[in-house]
């Protein structure tokens, strides 16, 4: 199956930061993206953002480079199952999970192919949910009471 222009263009940039990061960050972004990228081969690579984004029916991970780390936020990290402890960050949130992976630490593959496949699976589910039910029609509003009249006072 031929990828999107868009597709290709945003691997090219994907590409670029990879070089442009020159040191371990690069490396570590080239690893963890093809795991992603082997973890679920129809998933497809976003730029948005000015970050590498990973989609399949849906948001399913961006690959930020900072001084320190390279972080993974999983977009609906909090409703997936983390047996391995990969989440390192945004642990508060009601929503995303972050791994954050530091100079010198060895990625967790295994683990973090079950995190993506998990949340392709999760996005997926939520696409299969029956459409909502039609809004019944408003009702029109009945007509105002009449105001009782007025008594006035004998003069």
């Amino acid at each position: 199956m031929k990828r999107p222009a868009a597709a290709d263009s945003a691997s090219v940039l994907i590409d670029e930061r990879i070089r442009s990061l020159g040191d371990w960050r690069g490396t570590t972004l080239a690893k963890v993206r093809a795991i992603v990228r082997k973890a679920d081969p129809e998933i497809v690579e976003e730029w948005k953002w000015s970050v590498p984004v990973w989609s399949h029916a849906g948001l399913v991970c961006t690959g930020e480079s900072y001084k320190t780390a390279v972080k993974l936020t999983f977009a609906k990290g909090a409703s997936l199952e983390d047996p391995a402890g990969l989440f390192t960050s945004s642990l508060e949130g009601n929503v995303r999970r972050a791994v954050d992976i530091r100079e010198g630490e060895k990625v967790n593959e295994a683990a973090l192919t079950a995190l993506v496949r998990a949340a392709v699976a999760l996005n997926l589910a939520g696409k299969a949910k029956p459409a909502p039910k039609p809004r019944p029609k408003p009702r029109a509003k009945p007509a105002p009471k009449p105001k009782p009249a007025r008594r006035t006072r004998p003069a």
